[in-house]
């Protein structure tokens, strides 16, 4: 009898009748991996991201990343960087003549920074997600901080300069 229970545990397993199980799992692991937009303001896909750059003069880009994921990930040729967790308190250095749209990895954090924008009176045309307009086939600058210089060029530098 045991054989027999064994015999037939192992033909459900070589069958599939076991798959469900792994889908499921696989569903599970995608909805973590793409987490839902949950912000009022309107979440930007690569087509309409590139139809505001083509006005640059009426746009201002929010990128609301930490400095070490912009670094590894890339971003906008041109935009304004002010991280998440300071952004009220940084609302003075942002012109409300323009269009905003603001970027986060995922639009996350962008949606969230959009919403409170929006709520002071500010015209938020959306957020986006810099890894989302990547997989869209956006292009993103890559950004890297300069090389730091070496003691003896800061001396060559100081006596030049005297």
């Amino acid at each position: 009898m045991k054989k027999s229970a064994t015999l037939l545990f192992a033909s459900l397993l070589l069958s599939g009748a076991v798959l469900p199980a792994t889908a499921q799992t696989t569903d599970a692991a995608k909805a973590h991996a793409a987490p839902v937009y949950k912000a009022k303001t309107p979440k930007l896909n690569k087509a309409q991201i590139d139809q505001l750059l083509a006005a640059p003069e009426q746009l201002v880009i929010i990128d609301l990343r930490r400095p070490d994921e912009l670094s590894k990930i890339g971003g906008f040729a041109v935009y304004l960087s002010i991280q998440a967790k300071d952004l009220e308190q940084s609302l003075a250095f942002i012109p409300k003549d323009r269009k905003i749209v603001t970027v986060s990895n995922h639009a996350g954090r962008a949606g969230k920074g959009a919403d409170l924008l929006a709520s002071k009176g500010y015209n938020v045309v959306g957020a986006i997600g810099a890894q989302d307009y990547e997989a869209e086939g956006g292009t993103l600058a890559r950004i890297s901080p300069p090389a730091p210089k070496k003691a003896a060029e800061k001396t060559a530098q100081t006596k030049t300069s005297e």
